[in-house]
């Protein structure tokens, strides 16, 4: 089958590799129909993580499925499924309470496994012809009948709508609150429309790409350029010097600041500044365990200063 490769920093190749196949009785086949290039692949295309050439990327997966192992019952070959970025056991302690995401038994040793990513297990990524699905009847959200209809929007569900959403549970956000988000990316627009959604009665996003803000505008957020450095004094204007009632970081570890320098607890500290005191974060952004192109000794080890005399 045909793959996207990670040949090295900044060189991806697709290349014909083995097919995809069924390893255990509960894994699922899948053909990939739908997959999407997440702003997180680029943390490993720019050479900032440990990831080894050869791996197969792609963790934001839908498409049929074409095979089922013996042992799963709830998937059919035919269903169309969108595969959530996580790979989850179900079973182990953290799966129980619902934290998919730092399942203690796909990647012995660390807490969170997923398709196609540095640090997150052996699992090869959907930006391919096929992907094999590990217990597949956990990992395989089954979608409608009209899901090849609205294929576009449903492969939403595999990171960026429910990683944005996240944001804002992680944070609390409530009726009625005010809400500042760092970041107009995908996830940071999902995020804020996530709070919209929620009932919150201003959702501040910052950024300094006047296209995103416009985007952010046209959702119904109020966007902060802080192309000048005043993303935080004008928050603190808009929220009469009390700071918001939530944040959301949507950013991550590659922060670049007004000047073009990049920053990684520029956000981090932002928040801090500009989410009231008992206020609280919600932060989505990718933090690395170890960032080898970092630009201080700090960032090298995946270490970021935080002001928490200020938290």
């Amino acid at each position: 089958m045909k793959a996207v490769v990670y040949n090295g920093p900044r060189e991806v190749s697709v290349v014909d590799v083995p097919d995809a196949k069924i390893e255990k009785p509960t894994d699922v086949l899948v053909r990939i129909t739908s997959t999407n290039i997440c702003g997180s692949d680029l943390h490993m295309y720019d050479g900032r993580t440990d990831l080894q050439p050869g791996k197969v990327l792609g963790h934001e997966n839908l498409g049929e499925v074409i095979e089922v192992g013996k042992a799963v019952q709830r998937v059919k070959v035919g269903d169309r499924v969108c595969l959530p970025f996580n790979v989850a056991c179900g079973y182990c302690e953290n799966c129980e309470r619902g934290l998919t995401a730092a399942c203690l038994t796909m990647n012995p040793g660390k807490a969170g496994a997923g398709y196609g990513y540095a640090d997150m297990g052996p699992y090869a990524g959907g930006q391919a012809e096929l992907l094999r699905v590990p217990y597949g009847d956990f990992n395989c959200l089954v979608l409608p009948p009209d899901a090849q209809e609205k294929e576009n929007d449903y492969v939403m569900l595999a990171d960026i709508f429910p990683t944005g959403y996240h944001a804002t549970e992680l944070a609390g956000v409530m009726p009625g609150e005010t809400v500042v988000i760092y970041g107009a990316g995908p996830v940071g627009l999902m995020a804020a429309y996530s709070a919209l959604i929620k009932g919150a009665s201003q959702v501040m996003v910052v950024d300094t790409k006047k296209d995103r803000l416009a985007l952010a505008e046209q959702i119904g957020a109020t966007p902060i350029d802080d192309t000048e450095g005043r993303g935080v004094e004008q928050v603190m204007e808009l929220t009469k010097g009390k700071g918001a009632d939530r944040g959301c970081e949507c950013v991550g570890y590659q922060c670049f600041n007004c000047a073009g320098h990049e920053v990684n607890n520029l956000t981090m500290n932002n928040l801090v500044e500009t989410v009231r005191a008992t206020g609280s974060i919600g932060v989505v952004g990718v933090f690395m365990p170890q960032d080898p192109g970092g630009a201080t000794e700090l960032a090298k080890h995946g270490q970021v200063a935080l002001d928490f005399g200020k938290l």
